[in-house]
C-alpha cells in the first residue's frame, strides 16, 4: 500500500441479509488491477480489503473486535453503552447495532444530550403539554415516544444533569415516564443505546453522574478505539474518503502519492475517523489535476516523534513496536499484549520482532529507546550495533 501510488478503483458494495452467519454480517468487496495509462501508475492495492459493516471501513484486528461485540449484543433488547473519543464513530456503531436487531423496522431516533440547552433537555427527551411552561403553546411528543418499538440513540449521555438522570434511570427500569405538565404515565418499549467521550466511572466518583445510572447504562459496554491504535485500517479510509470526494465534486484526483499515503499513516490524528476525513476533503478541494495534493504542513505534529521521512519507516515501525512492548512490559500475546495493542497477530509480531532483532535487553541497553530511535536510525542489541532493515515489503 505504502510502496505505490494509490488510485481508486471501484469497490461493489454487496448487499446482505441481517439474518445468518457471519459471512452474511460482512460485506464482500473485491481487488481491482487496472491498466496503465500515461497520466496513472498502475495501481494496485496488494493485501488490502475493504470491509464494510455497516458503513464502517476497516478491517484491523481491533475494529473486528467491535464489531463482533455489535454482532453479539445487536439481537438481544440489552442496553448498550459506547465509549471512546470523539469522531471515532460511535453513532455508526449505534447504527448498526439497530440494523442489526429486531428493531431494525422500527424508528432510530438519535439525540445530542449536549446539543440541547439545559432548560429544554427533558421537554426533548419527554415531552411536554401545552402550557406546561412558557411558551409550551401545544403538546409535544418527546424522544423517547418517537422512539417508542425503536432504538434511542442518546449521543453524550455525560452531559445529562444530575437533576434530570433520577427521571432518565426511572424510564430506562420501569419503561415508564410523565410528559413535563401532565400526571398521566406514559408507557414506552425502547432500547436505548447509549454514547459518551467522557469516563463515567471518574464522574461518578467525582459525584457528577449518578452511579445507579452509570450501573444501568453499563450493563453492555463497547469500547471504541482511536484511529491511532488501528492504523492498518487508514489506507482504506483515505482511499474511501477521497473516492466519495472525488465523486462528489467531480474533481479528477486518480492517485494519492505513497508518501502521502505514509505520513497519513504515520499522523495520530487527535480528531480520528471525523478529523481524516475533512481533511481528505479539502486535499481534495486543493487538488487541480489527477494526484492527491494534501496540505500536510498543516497537520500538527507538536505531539509526534517525528514527521516520518522518506527511507525511516522501518525505524519508525521499530520505534513504535518497541513503546508497545514497554506499555505492556513485553507481553506479546493475550488480549493485553503488544500484538493486541499494535492490532498485529501475534505470529505476525513475533516475525517482525525477529527480523529486526527486538529482544528484552533491548529495552534495558537503550532506554528510553523510543524517543531516539527515528533520529539514530540504529540500535544496540547485546552490546553490538545493528543497523534497522530498509526493506518495507512487509509493512502493510
Amino acid at each position: 500500500m505504502v510502496g505505490q501510488a494509490i488510485s481508486f478503483p471501484n469497490y461493489p458494495r454487496v448487499a446482505r441479509s441481517h439474518r445468518g452467519g457471519r459471512d452474511r454480517l460482512w460485506d464482500q468487496s473485491r481487488k481491482k488491477t487496472l491498466e496503465a495509462k500515461p497520466a496513472q501508475l498502475r495501481s494496485e492495492i496488494p493485501g488490502e480489503r475493504h470491509s464494510e459493516f455497516e458503513g464502517i471501513v476497516g478491517t484491523s484486528v481491533r475494529l473486528r473486535e467491535v464489531l463482533d461485540l455489535v454482532q453479539t449484543v445487536a439481537p438481544i433488547d440489552s442496553t448498550v453503552l459506547i465509549q471512546g473519543e470523539t469522531g471515532t464513530g460511535k453513532e455508526l456503531i449505534a447504527r448498526a447495532i439497530h440494523n442489526l436487531s429486531p428493531r431494525r423496522d422500527r424508528p432510530f431516533v438519535k439525540f445530542n444530550c449536549a446539543a440541547i440547552p439545559l432548560g429544554l433537555l427533558e421537554s426533548e427527551l419527554f415531552g411536554h403539554e401545552r402550557g406546561a411552561f412558557t411558551g409550551a403553546v401545544a403538546r409535544k411528543v418527546g424522544r423517547f415516544e418517537l422512539a417508542d418499538k425503536g432504538t434511542l440513540f442518546l449521543d453524550e449521555i455525560g452531559d445529562i444533569p444530575l437533576e434530570l438522570q433520577a427521571k432518565l434511570l426511572r424510564v430506562l427500569q420501569e419503561r415508564e415516564f410523565e410528559r413535563l405538565g401532565s400526571n398521566q404515565t406514559q408507557q414506552v418499549n425502547v432500547r436505548v443505546v447509549a454514547a459518551t467521550h467522557c469516563d463515567l466511572k471518574q464522574m461518578v466518583q467525582e459525584k457528577h453522574f449518578r452511579s445507579d445510572l452509570y450501573f444501568r447504562l453499563n450493563v453492555f459496554p463497547i469500547a471504541v478505539p482511536p484511529l491511532r491504535e488501528r492504523r492498518q485500517d487508514i489506507p482504506s479510509l483515505v482511499t474511501v474518503f477521497a473516492e466519495n470526494c472525488v465523486h462528489r465534486m467531480n474533481r479528477q484526483v486518480e492517485t494519492i502519492p505513497p508518501e502521502t499515503m505514509r505520513v497519513l499513516t504515520e499522523y495520530d490524528w487527535p480528531g480520528n475517523v471525523r478529523e481524516l476525513q475533512n481533511f481528505i476533503e479539502r486535499a481534495v478541494i486543493l487538488s487541480p489535476g489527477s494526484e492527491l495534493r494534501a496540505p500536510l504542513e498543516d497537520l500538527d505534529w507538536s505531539k509526534q516523534v517525528a514527521l516520518p521521512q522518506a527511507g525511516t519507516l522501518a525505524e519508525a515501525e521499530c520505534g513504535h513496536i518497541l513503546k508497545a512492548l514497554k506499555e505492556t512490559g513485553w507481553v506479546v500475546g493475550g488480549p493485553r499484549g503488544a500484538a493486541r495493542k499494535l492490532g498485529l497477530k501475534r505470529t505476525t509480531l513475533i516475525g517482525k520482532m525477529r527480523k529486526m532483532g527486538i529482544l528484552r535487553s533491548t529495552e534495558a541497553v537503550l532506554s528510553p529507546v523510543t524517543q531516539n530511535l527515528v533520529q539514530q536510525g540504529s540500535t544496540t542489541r547485546m552490546g553490538k550495533s545493528y543497523e534497522l532493515p530498509a526493506n518495507n515489503s512487509d509493512i502493510r
